[in-house]
């Protein structure tokens, strides 16, 4: 999902440059902040995993990245279009790094190297799901709507919440540093 956002950058170039009366390239600096802040996301997010489990800073950062994704919808100028995209890069660092710890701390050690290649996969169905929401999305509501559906993964929150248990991992390894002396 965080891919799907990603992408639809790259859909909207020209009619975000056209909006904001920029240049491509300078347009194209959103997407280089949205990757330099991916380390900042992974390092926050990763602690906050070692530190509290895997599932609730990844509802946390689910939540945190779609609101980023809402908020550049009405950004009502460059500046904060820009510190938006650069926000959503901590979510999006943090996201892949939390979701394939608990995916594949809770897979039996057999299934792992199978998953971890259909998780890799994400990123090329990530660009389907958002070609195809651009197809039907963009020629209606333009650029803006867009990411307004971009939100649409913060109800991803409410199955990990009800239905995702914690990593067998991190639990194990809590429950040693509470029998600890």
């Amino acid at each position: 999902l965080d891919a799907f956002d990603f992408f639809l950058l790259t859909l909207v170039l020209v009619p975000v440059a056209s909006e904001f009366g920029r240049s491509i390239p300078e347009v194209t600096f959103a997407i280089t902040l949205t990757l330099l802040f991916r380390p900042v996301g992974a390092f926050i997010f990763g602690l906050m995993g070692d530190t509290f489990g895997r599932r609730i800073p990844l509802m946390i950062d689910i939540i945190f990245y779609s609101m980023m994704e809402l908020a550049t919808a009405f950004a009502p100028n460059f500046t904060v279009f820009l510190i938006f995209r650069a926000l959503f890069g901590i979510g999006m660092g943090g996201e892949w790094g939390l979701g394939a710890s608990l995916a594949m701390e809770s897979l039996p050690t057999q299934a792992r190297g199978l998953f971890s290649g259909i998780l890799q996969q994400g990123y090329m169905c990530g660009f389907l799901l958002a070609s195809l929401v651009y197809w039907i999305i963009f020629p209606i509501f333009g650029w803006r709507g867009l990411f307004i559906v971009g939100v649409l993964p913060a109800l991803l929150v409410i199955y990990v919440r009800a239905r995702v248990p914690e990593s067998p991992v991190w639990q194990r390894n809590k429950e040693r540093r509470q029998h600890l002396p």
